[in-house]
């Protein structure tokens, strides 16, 4: 894997980006817009996925960003749990749940295989070397 310099560049990321904006957008209108306490909540989940994976890697540390980058993950799955509210109050279609919901699945998938390889990799971050 080539090195990453900046959290730009993390796949993870990028992708967690773009569900959010779905996030946001899916929020945005109808019964959704009213419903403050579910519309704010799965929009800092979305966030947090993101903003983890950043804050983690701009620590430096290779266990910070391992535990920075199991909270993103967890929030990847607050999100998901959210999203069957939001489907179960039928302020998402089934199809708008199912993009989603694969999308944050993936996220978290990506996640896993990442925190796997920074494990067992010989890299060290920043502040170790």
């Amino acid at each position: 894997m080539a090195k990453v310099k900046k959290f730009e560049e993390i796949q993870s990321w990028k992708k967690a980006r773009f569900l959010t904006k779905q996030i946001y957008t899916a929020t945005l209108a109808g019964p959704f817009a009213k419903d403050f306490g579910l519309r704010d909540q799965i929009r800092r989940a979305a966030v947090s996925i993101l903003s983890n994976i950043a804050e983690g890697f701009e620590r430096g540390g290779d266990k910070e960003f391992l535990q920075f980058l199991a909270v993103a993950k967890g929030s990847a799955g607050e999100l998901r749990a959210q999203l069957y509210v939001a489907l179960d109050q039928h302020y998402l279609s089934q199809q708008q749940f199912e993009s989603l919901s694969q999308e944050a699945t993936e996220i978290s998938r990506l996640i896993s295989g990442f925190m796997r390889y920074l494990k067992q990799s010989d890299l060290r971050g920043s502040k170790l070397r």
